[in-house]
């Protein structure tokens, strides 16, 4: 009876000891388990800087939607990036864009992004624009994080590096900024000082009005910084897009014009430039008369301070400006 007693009370000790290890095992797992779990929560982020500001965004951001900032729009273009939201106008994508909106969604007009259809879209990641009021940038942050892309032409490169460093295409970003700088050196020896004392000019007849804009705004860094001409006193005046009269405009008397117009921009009078045309006035400046006035050499959607407007619109215009 003695030995029948220990024996129960050793087996009853054992099934003891292996019930405080059987209790004992799940919080292990669960403190195994957490950890990978955390650190895998840490590879599916990271940090992006831009603009001397972090972004924190998924590790990859295979859907990204673009609204409000065209500059985004052209960036695509330029590295070939198909968003799956993207800006229209007038209801309707934009025949530039065409190779990169074959399969997107409008998310609405550049000032009116649809906020529905964004959330919808399910993005990884949202470019938006620096013109943004902060409540429209507090709703888009709401659904995604949000870049307020900025809309100054002198911020080019770094916005594209952003979507280059967003898509995985940061070499291909860095070869178009490097190529430009080369082309501009090119263009510098090409032209030489043959427009040393000559007023050259970019406007844009908005509303049916002439439109002038400050030295680095619109297409006026790619002429004035990078070219190196001189900018005429009206345009280093100019505080932003600013309106000038025609009899104005008369008085600057460019040598070279160059006319971006857009029927979307015109609606009211979509026969502005002609009716600019025809005006004695118009016809009594040097350029005109001398026809050195070049309409739309690149796209009139084109913003001037992006990588694909810069590019475009360089080769262009060299071509203009170096014609006998």
């Amino acid at each position: 009876m003695l030995a029948m007693a220990l024996t129960a009370c050793g087996g009853q000790q054992a099934a003891n000891s292996n019930a405080a290890n059987n209790n004992a095992a799940p919080a292990a797992t669960t403190a195994t388990a957490e950890k990978p779990a955390a650190e895998a929560t840490q590879a599916e982020t990271r940090t992006l800087k831009y603009l001397d500001k972090e972004y924190t965004v998924p590790s990859k951001t295979e859907r990204i939607v673009i609204t409000g900032s065209m500059e985004s729009m052209e960036d695509a273009l330029v590295l070939g990036v198909k968003p799956v939201g993207a800006i229209s106008v007038g209801g309707k994508f934009p025949e530039m864009f065409a190779p990169v909106t074959g399969e997107a969604q409008s998310i609405g007009e550049k000032t009116q992004p649809n906020l529905e259809t964004i959330l919808s879209l399910k993005p990884d990641v949202i470019l938006g624009s620096s013109k943004f009021p902060p409540e429209t940038m507090e709703k888009l942050n709401k659904i995604k994080t949000t870049f307020p892309v900025s809309h100054i032409s002198t911020n080019w490169e770094a916005n594209l590096l952003l979507l280059g460093e967003l898509t995985g295409k940061q070499a291909e970003a860095q070869k178009v900024i490097e190529d430009y700088k080369k082309d501009v050196e090119a263009a510098k020896v090409q032209l030489g000082d043959s427009l040393k004392d000559k007023k050259v000019v970019v406007i844009r007849v908005r509303g049916g009005s002439i439109n002038i804009y400050p030295e680095k705004v619109f297409f006026n860094p790619s002429l004035y910084a990078d070219l190196g001409l001189t900018a005429p006193a009206e345009v280093k005046a100019a505080k932003a897009q600013e309106v000038v009269s025609l009899e104005k405009f008369s008085e600057i008397n460019p040598d070279y014009i160059f006319v971006q117009f857009s029927t979307d921009e015109n609606k009211d009078n979509p026969k502005a430039l002609e009716d600019l045309q025809n005006n004695p006035i118009w016809k009594s400046i040097n350029a005109v008369k001398n026809g050195k006035v070049f309409v739309n050499v690149v796209d009139p959607l084109a913003q001037g301070g992006t990588a694909w407007s810069k590019v475009n619109f360089l080769k262009a215009a060299v071509e203009k400006l170096s014609a006998k």
